[in-house]
């Protein structure tokens, strides 16, 4: 059996995205109050930030992974225009069908699946621009999952992945202690479900460091690579260049 870590704990490798499913499960309906309060409002900036970096055109072609509620695929397809395309993807159904409804509520109707980022349904050299925000650290094989980034992308395309990351050192003291006392609580109170919150705090943890994924996505195929730390490091934005 091939084990690989959910949180703090070790479960079998399989078992690994049906306990990430169950904990988006739990919080889709209360994922955009949660981040609001979680972050103050901070991950608004970090999105807004990433669609900056994308710097996309008119008619490009865009795949958003672990899309979720919809946030940077709107954002997207304000840019890449009536020409261009996003497709807004997420392995979590109830996430996904949350999302979608949110854009059709904003006028915006675009092509929406769940899928696998492990095994990616899409041609090879297809996308200017591929995201994923918030949803590396949950999968099972980040290297099989960035290689099929890698695959996608057109080449001169680009990578952006923005996620939680290892905090400056003068904080980890004040971040620790709000991860694991405060987030729990905030979740109980707002979601009904401190032990999924948990989880986000110990995932975080298990994440690899600024370093470690820029080496990762090196190791998956991207030419140039390179981080910009947010928050003094509570979020990071990794970008991976295709050759």
């Amino acid at each position: 059996m091939s084990s690989t870590h959910f949180g703090f704990k070790t479960v079998d490798e399989k078992e690994k995205a049906k306990h990430v499913r169950g904990v988006f499960d739990s919080v889709a309906s209360k994922y955009d109050v949660m981040n609001d309060l979680m972050s103050a409002g901070l991950h608004r900036v970090w999105k807004a930030y990433t669609v900056q970096v994308a710097n996309l055109h008119e008619g490009d072609q865009v795949l958003d992974i672990a899309g979720g509620t919809g946030d940077l695929s709107l954002a997207f397809s304000k840019k890449v225009g009536a020409t261009g395309r996003v497709v807004h993807t997420d392995i979590n159904e109830a996430m996904l069908r949350t999302g979608r409804d949110r854009l059709v509520n904003q006028g915006v109707v675009l092509p929406t699946l769940v899928c696998d980022a492990e095994k990616l349904p899409f041609p090879n050299d297809h996308f200017n621009v591929v995201s994923v925000a918030f949803g590396l650290r949950n999968m099972t094989h980040k290297d099989a999952a960035l290689q099929e980034m890698c695959r996608v992308l057109k080449p001169g395309g680009k990578l952006l992945v923005l996620e939680f990351s290892k905090v400056a050192k003068p904080l980890e003291k004040a971040y620790d202690w709000y991860s694991f006392n405060v987030l729990p609580k905030l979740g109980k109170w707002v979601a009904g479900d401190d032990a999924s919150y948990r989880y986000l705090a110990e995932s975080i943890r298990m994440h690899p460091s600024q370093e470690a994924l820029k080496a990762l996505m090196k190791n998956a195929g991207f030419g140039h690579v390179d981080f910009h730390n947010l928050s003094a490091g509570v979020v990071a934005l990794h970008v991976g260049i295709k050759c």
